[in-house]
């Protein structure tokens, strides 16, 4: 491998190529992405599923789906089918059927008992604050617990009368037996397993007692034959307990990497702060289109390649940053310019008669569909003596570079006629325009223009008489700080943003549209991309605001 081949993987890449070139497992690369099903998957999800799936594709490899399940106060069925129509949303498939931290509940017992009679575990009968008092601190040894030096048959006795049920929760845990000076402050005898007497979303009532992710991650791990753990830098701290026990316990040497997790501007990724959102109804469910939740972007319209993309540019590297937003959106941007089919929308309207074309006529034009991709073709949109265009499309007195619709001035509709602008109608309560009154010329139709007039702008439009009426939501950012929940003297709450959502009840769309289904992607033309939401009916269409025309991020790049 040349060094510039090498410099170019990132330093994950570099650790796989390197146990490759050594034979290590015999070159084979195994990955897993195990979350846990107590919540919806976010972005920064996205980013670990993309690691773990795509790493193991690019070498051949295989990717488990495993539940970490080893929390019943919390998990549901719910959040477990969820999470596997994320995955598949994304484009990516598991090896085998999803596999379970609680299909290894037996063997995890087993190996907690092994650790005992090698006198490396051991059951205390300490409180919770006991035992946070017994770790120490930072600089401070901890002291160890009264109950540190049962016999191995106490322990192994007390044990299974923890799985047997016949203990109060709280009353007793199973530690490692490990070292209370230790630098590594989850190394001073950490937790193993817990008494929770509650019944289990795939167990039922089997079990009292359960591990803790620190016991169960890397021996589920090694169960499954993971030959490279990836996960998030957060548990950069847990390494050396992982490696501990797998080496205490002498089983298959999983090898835990972590990398730097994604946080992106303007969103917020803890369970607990997004199911606030929801429980207080800040937002209107899981699925709510400003959430950061993979369902919520579903909803919103990105395309899952874009979160992809997203996920690759932003890179994997072993340091903390945050990501512009702007990225994000110029993926989604890019990905739908690319595959978003156009049609009209007139979300603010303003009528305009065109009073030289005969009443009760109607023309088809024909109109592409998608410029960048000439395959999908055109369509015909029904045009005719009344029409709606944009509201900021028109001015009184436009400026010279106002390139619209005005006084004494010529434009194009799109895909139709040049019209010169007459006169206009104002509401003599309010003093807001009311209608315009143009005339066409007849010769100037898009495709067989003879007239020789040259209009120097181009407006979208609709028939009145042809157009559907639509509810459109305009989503911005839920926030209006980059690091709302990164203030201490601050709830995270004070800084949602009041303009999140604005919903527009008086729009319209091409006829076109009801050829729709929900969720497909597509753009106004000059307005933006938008979808079709799940709420819509056969007679009431509602689309969602996926991302504007606006480019900041590509505008970013450039000045740079």
């Amino acid at each position: 491998m040349s060094n510039e081949t090498k410099e170019s993987l990132n330093f994950i890449e570099q650790i796989i190529e390197e146990d490759i070139k050594n034979g290590k497992h015999g070159g084979r690369v195994h990955t897993r992405f195990p979350p846990e099903p107590n919540g919806y998957l976010h972005i920064g999800h996205a980013k670990a599923i993309t690691v773990n799936f795509e790493i193991a594709q690019r070498y051949g490899g295989k990717t488990n789906l495993r539940f970490d399940d080893t929390n019943p106060s919390t998990e549901e069925t719910e959040y477990v089918e969820s999470i596997k129509r994320d995955v598949k949303w994304l484009g990516f498939d598991w090896e085998g059927e999803a596999l379970f931290t609680s299909d290894y509940f037996s063997q995890l017992y087993q190996f907690a008992v092994d650790l005992i009679r090698k006198g490396l575990a051991y059951v205390d009968d300490s409180s919770a604050e006991e035992i946070a008092e017994q770790k120490g601190d930072i600089g401070v040894p901890g002291k160890e617990s009264p109950y540190r030096n049962r016999s191995v048959e106490e322990n192994l006795e007390l044990f299974e009368g923890m799985k047997d049920g016949k203990f109060p929760d709280g009353s007793k845990v199973l530690r490692a037996k490990i070292d209370m000076g230790h630098d590594n402050l989850l190394l001073r005898d950490p937790v193993l397993y817990r008494i929770k007497r509650e019944d289990h979303h795939r167990t039922g009532s089997d079990w009292n007692i359960y591990p803790m992710y620190d016991f169960a991650h890397g021996q589920s791990d090694s169960i499954e034959g993971i030959t490279h753990s990836l996960c998030s830098l957060e548990f950069f701290h847990h390494r050396p307990l992982y490696n501990w026990l797998i080496e205490k316990l002498e089983i298959f040497p999983s090898r835990q990497i972590e990398f730097a997790r994604m946080n992106v501007a303007y969103m917020i990724t803890s369970k607990r702060k997004l199911l606030r959102l929801v429980k207080e109804d800040h937002v209107h469910g899981w699925d709510d289109p400003r959430m950061p939740t993979l369902s919520g972007m579903r909803r919103r319209g990105y395309p899952p390649m874009a979160i992809r993309t997203f996920c690759n540019k932003a890179g994997t590297t072993k340091r903390e940053n945050l990501i512009d937003l702007n990225l994000l959106e110029f993926c989604v941007r890019d990905e739908l310019n690319k595959t978003a089919p156009r049609i009209m929308a007139v979300l603010d309207p303003l009528k305009v008669v065109i009073t030289n074309y005969p009443e009760g006529q109607v023309e088809q034009m024909e109109v592409e569909n998608n410029p960048e991709d000439e395959s999908m073709g055109t369509r015909e949109m029904p045009f005719s003596r009344e029409i709606y265009i944009e509201r900021k499309d028109f001015m009184e007195d436009p400026p010279k570079k106002f390139f619209r619709m005005g006084p004494g001035r010529d434009v194009r509709l799109k895909g139709a006629y040049i019209l010169h602008c007459e006169d206009y109608v104002k509401d003599e309560a309010t003093g807001e325009i009311k209608e315009v009154h143009c005339t066409y010329y007849p010769d100037s139709r898009s495709g067989d223009d003879t007239s020789g007039i040259k209009a120097k702008g181009t407006l979208h439009w609709v028939s009145i008489a042809h157009a559907r009426k639509a509810e459109v939501r305009l989503y911005d950012r839920l926030f209006t700080d980059p690091t709302p929940d990164r203030h201490e003297d601050k709830d995270f709450l004070e800084f949602l943003n009041p303009e999140s959502l604005k919903v527009l009840e008086e729009a319209y769309v091409e006829p076109n549209v009801g050829r729709m289904e929900a969720g497909q992607q597509f753009q106004f033309l000059r307005m933006g991309y938008y979808c079709v939401d799940p709420d819509s009916t056969a007679d009431h269409w509602v689309f969602n605001r996926t991302v504007t025309l606006r480019d900041t991020w590509a505008k970013l790049q450039n000045k740079g």
